[in-house]
């Protein structure tokens, strides 16, 4: 199994890249960025895991060869935004960063799976799709925006108030939606084993799972975003659609997805009027393998907060399409 990071030197990437070497079901790893890759690369060489290692910048056809080959890409390339710059501003240079790795995977390892992890994924998956429809490479089965962070945040802040002994991870609590603001809707009526959460308490919880990023960005007093928990997230998700795609069975995260090319995903579209979204996922040798539409068990509360949601995510979504559709000059 050979895993690739694009954008193994930043934030994210550098400890996204050294939970996957750690990783027994990686065999061969190979980092990529435009800058500091051969440093990350030797550090994490000397760890004694299973997994070879390999890094590479630009020069030499470095994206061919750290490409090649890939069984999955995962990909938190890009920008945080800097003091002065405006969404839109990062929107365009984060865009153009996924844009053309998908380029690279369309070229080199075009039936990889692809995790897209840089912001807006909202907008980041609807890109990458165009650019693989455009090439005739698109398995809407092997592409996933990773929402991972909010169902993490999820199943933390849940124990906060419950005060739940053990792992939280073994609460089960469905994220659905996109990845941003408003469009996080977490479902905590459906959560296994079920959850018991003070009405008091339901609104500020909800708006720390939709906004949690703001409380790190805060903390970190304007010199970070949420790098570590989301590298964490992303490596979470990742080791699942490996562990799949090795044959294991049962295995569901949430993903945004293109509803469109998996099953059950027609259903969630119908009720949602989005092409993509994030519900719980199936994953399967092939990748998604099932679209599960627990999006009509919403509770009232939460059928208010999908509404929101929608409105949001359209929007991010045409931007997405559209910005491969008409290119910045």
């Amino acid at each position: 199994m050979k895993a690739v990071v694009a954008g193994a030197a930043g934030g994210i990437g550098q400890p996204l890249s050294l939970l996957l070497k750690a990783s027994p079901h990686v065999d061969h790893l190979s980092l990529y960025d435009v800058v500091n890759t051969p440093g990350v690369t030797a550090d994490l060489s000397h760890i004694s895991s299973v997994a070879t290692i390999d890094g590479f910048l630009p020069a030499d056809d470095g994206l061919k060869k750290a490409f090649t080959g890939a069984d999955i890409v995962v990909i938190p390339a890009g920008i945080p935004r800097k003091p002065g710059m405006t969404r839109d501003d990062l929107f365009k240079i984060n865009a153009g960063i996924v844009k053309g790795l998908i380029e690279g995977i369309v070229q080199h390892c075009p039936d990889a799976f692809i995790l897209v992890i840089s912001n807006p994924v909202n907008s980041t998956v609807p890109i990458a799709a165009e650019v693989l429809k455009k090439a005739g490479k698109f398995n809407p089965k092997k592409l996933f925006g990773v929402t991972t962070l909010d169902v993490v945040r999820a199943e933390t802040f849940v124990r906060e108030i419950t005060g739940a002994k053990g792992d939280p991870s073994k609460t089960v609590i469905p994220v659905i939606g996109g990845h941003s603001g408003e469009t996080i809707v977490p479902l905590f009526s459906q959560a296994s084993p079920s959850v018991s959460i003070p009405q008091d308490k339901l609104d500020a919880l909800t708006n720390r799972v939709q906004f949690g990023g703001d409380e790190v960005v805060k903390a970190k007093d304007g010199a970070g975003s949420a790098t570590l928990s989301m590298a964490y997230a992303g490596f979470r998700f990742a080791e699942k659609v490996i562990r799949a795609a090795k044959g294991e069975t049962g295995i569901v995260e949430p993903s945004f997805i293109y509803l469109a090319g998996v099953e059950g995903g027609e259903a969630v579209a119908k009720e949602t009027g989005c092409e993509y979204f994030s519900v719980p996922v199936e994953l399967g040798k092939d990748g998604a393998q099932k679209a599960h539409n627990i999006v009509t068990s919403a509770n009232d509360y939460e059928k208010k907060l999908l509404q929101a949601c929608y409105a949001g995510l359209k929007g991010n979504i045409t931007k997405g399409v559209e910005f491969v559709a008409n290119p910045p000059q």
